[in-house]
């Protein structure tokens, strides 16, 4: 079984901060870091290490290559990396002293996606596969049908929230992985349990995700509801750790496991992620994130 990731690939330039700056506003940073990001190469990253078979597809400048080379040092086929014209994307992060971030993103490279591209890479794929999108590349609605007309189950993690999203056939996917600020903007409401309720009534068949911070996780499928925690660490970084959940809750859901373990095993490898600074330097492996979801689930 294996994983085809048409995602962004981005440099990440983050800023530490002593807060997040202000409109009219000139500060100094307290640093600078220069990392591999985008969520695409973060949440392969995340399935990598998660022990699945992981495909990247995407778009790159002349300038961007070290974010392949991290793809394939992570044990991501890259095969499909393509490098074309103009900047690669990337990302102005702002961290601040509780480990929170806000992020500008600049499309680049991950704009280039085209059509024809993506019926080349998807002709390599078929019915037992997962397609990955999220909302940071050009085609998302044309891969999300093609896919699944080849039989393909997708998951689609949806952010940035904007009205590119509005024009989705979300109903089509098989899971749908929000954060509260999206699944705000898709269902109207920020009530985590009304979200679900909208957004399950408009996808009957897909499982929802809501990850809500300090709230934990709420899965949905239909009137399924499955509550998780969120686990209490110290706080580093944060940038990553949405991407960490998405590799690691698709390794469940594609092995079969029930929706509760599920959600402790993505709950638990985003915790680990949170300890430590980075985007996919921040992701644990699979032994390390089993290890840490049994010992809490065993306490």
């Amino acid at each position: 079984m294996r994983v085809l990731n048409f995602g962004s690939l981005n440099i990440d330039y983050v800023y530490q901060v002593d807060h997040f700056v202000q409109p009219g506003e000139t500060m100094s940073a307290a640093s600078l870091r220069v990392n591999c990001g985008g969520k695409g190469l973060n949440q392969s990253v995340a399935l990598a290490r998660a022990g699945v078979e992981t495909w990247h597809a995407g778009c790159i400048g002349p300038k961007g290559s070290f974010l392949k080379e991290r793809l394939d040092a992570a044990g991501v086929d890259t095969r499909f990396v393509r490098q074309v014209e103009g900047s690669s994307g990337h990302a102005i992060i702002q961290v601040d002293p509780k480990g929170q971030n806000c992020i500008l993103l600049h499309d680049g490279a991950n704009a280039q996606i085209t059509e024809p591209f993506a019926d080349e890479v998807l002709s390599c794929f078929g019915p037992g596969d997962v397609l990955l999108l999220q909302n940071e590349t050009s085609c998302v609605g044309y891969l999300l049908a093609r896919a699944a007309e080849r039989g393909l189950r997708v998951a689609l993690n949806a952010a940035p929230a904007n009205g590119r999203l509005n024009d989705l056939p979300l109903e089509r996917l098989t899971w749908l992985l929000v954060n509260e600020v999206e699944g705000a903007f898709l269902a109207g409401t920020e009530d985590p349990e009304e979200m679900a309720r909208v957004l399950t009534r408009r996808c009957p068949d897909t499982t929802l995700v809501l990850t809500l911070g300090a709230q934990g996780a709420l899965a949905a499928l239909g009137e399924e509801r499955v509550w998780m925690p969120a686990r209490r660490v110290p706080v580093v970084d944060t940038t990553a750790a949405g991407d960490t959940f998405t590799g690691y809750f698709l390794r469940g859901a594609m092995e079969g496991r029930p929706l509760e373990e599920t959600l402790g095993l993505a709950t638990a490898a985003s915790a680990l992620a949170v300890g430590r600074a980075g985007a996919a330097a921040s992701v644990p492996d699979y032994r390390e994130a089993e290890a840490f979801f049994r010992g809490a689930k065993n306490a």
